[in-house]
């Protein structure tokens, strides 16, 4: 008895740790968008992708900004039509073209209307820097205050 007790203790020990739930668009897409940006950090840093790097847009992904289906299309373009062809075979490039179709498929196809978007400032997406946008009772506010 005590035998089938530890036993099922020891089962049930080491399945506790592990995930329950399946991933969520959500959870995937914030998932794949970080990937994207470690891909890209390693592009720019590592020397034999470094030259391909430089025709790259700069792209901070955030996918609760409504912009971001336009940028993915628009950085997919770029990496597809790369002039230079020892740059389309590199590895990590190969691996950055399918990473970012994925997140724009699962974004405007998979995960339609399920996503919602926070801001729509395009230029948080170039920058990386997101200006706040206040509603109107608290830039009424503001300017009571001054």
């Amino acid at each position: 008895m005590r035998l089938g007790l530890a036993a099922l203790l020891c089962f049930f020990s080491l399945s506790w740790p592990s995930e329950c739930a399946p991933p969520t668009c959500y959870s995937r897409a914030l998932g794949l968008s970080k990937e994207i940006m470690t891909l890209l950090d390693k592009i720019h840093t590592y020397h034999r992708t470094k030259p391909c790097a430089e025709i790259l847009p700069t792209i901070f992904l955030d996918v609760h900004n409504s912009c971001v289906t336009a940028k993915l299309r628009d950085f997919l373009y770029v990496v597809l039509n790369h002039p230079n062809q020892y740059c389309k075979d590199r590895p990590r490039m190969v691996l950055l073209k399918r990473k970012i179709q994925n997140l724009y498929t699962i974004i405007t196809r998979i995960c339609y209307r399920d996503l919602v978007f926070f801001t729509d400032d395009c230029v948080a997406i170039d920058t990386g820097h997101s200006s706040p946008h206040y509603a109107e009772d608290r830039l009424q506010l503001l300017q009571e205050e001054r």
